[in-house]
C-alpha cells in the first residue's frame, strides 16, 4: 500500500473511514484505564503536552511487539515534556499488564476492551470484521485538535521514522 502524505488518513476496507478525524478536527476525547488501572482521559492528558495515540490489533501479537519496541527504545522522543504516548488495543488490561511487564513498556498500554472498541470506532479505527483497531497513529494537540494521522492496514508496520518525524517539532 503507498504511503500517504503526513495527515491524509490511508482507507482501509472494514474500516469506518469516514470516521477518521482528519487534521485539524476535533479529537474524540475518551477515558480508558492503563495497564495498572490508572484512568486516562484524553482531554486532561493533553493539557499540557501532545499525545501521540497508537492504535494497534493485538498485544504479544510479532509486528505489534515490534512497533512498541521500537517505542520503548525511543521512549525519551516519545515521552517527555512536550508529548506522551498511549498505546491503545481492544485487548483486556489484564492481557496489556502481562504484556508489559514482559516487554518493559514505560508507556500507558490503554484497554478499549469494554465497551469493545468504542474508542477505535470513534477515531474509525475500528476493523468490525476482525474485531480488533487497526494501526491509526494520531498526534492530538493540547487544544484537543488532530495535528497529524496516519492509518495502517493490518499486516502493515508503521516506520517507526515516520513517528519520530510527526513529533520532531512538536
Amino acid at each position: 500500500m503507498a504511503r500517504p502524505a503526513p495527515g491524509r488518513p490511508t482507507v482501509i476496507a472494514g474500516v469506518h473511514a469516514a470516521s477518521v478525524p482528519a487534521v485539524g478536527d476535533l479529537a474524540p476525547d475518551f477515558t480508558l484505564r492503563d495497564q495498572d488501572r490508572a484512568r486516562v482521559r484524553l482531554s486532561e492528558a493533553v493539557q499540557d503536552r501532545h499525545a501521540l495515540l497508537v492504535f494497534f490489533p493485538f498485544a504479544f501479537s510479532s509486528i505489534c511487539t515490534g512497533e512498541l519496541l521500537e517505542i520503548q527504545l525511543n521512549v525519551d522522543e516519545f515521552v517527555n515534556d512536550r508529548v506522551n504516548v498511549y498505546a491503545i488495543s481492544c485487548d483486556a488490561r489484564h492481557t496489556q499488564a502481562a504484556w508489559a511487564a514482559h516487554e518493559g513498556y514505560r508507556f500507558p498500554l490503554l484497554s478499549d476492551f469494554w465497551p469493545h472498541g468504542e474508542v477505535a470506532r470513534s477515531y474509525g479505527v475500528f476493523d468490525e470484521r476482525s474485531g480488533m483497531a487497526v494501526r491509526g497513529t494520531f498526534v492530538v494537540d493540547p487544544q484537543m485538535r488532530v495535528k497529524w494521522a496516519l492509518v495502517h492496514g493490518p499486516g502493515e508496520q508503521r516506520d517507526i521514522g515516520v513517528l519520530h518525524a510527526a513529533v520532531k517539532d512538536l
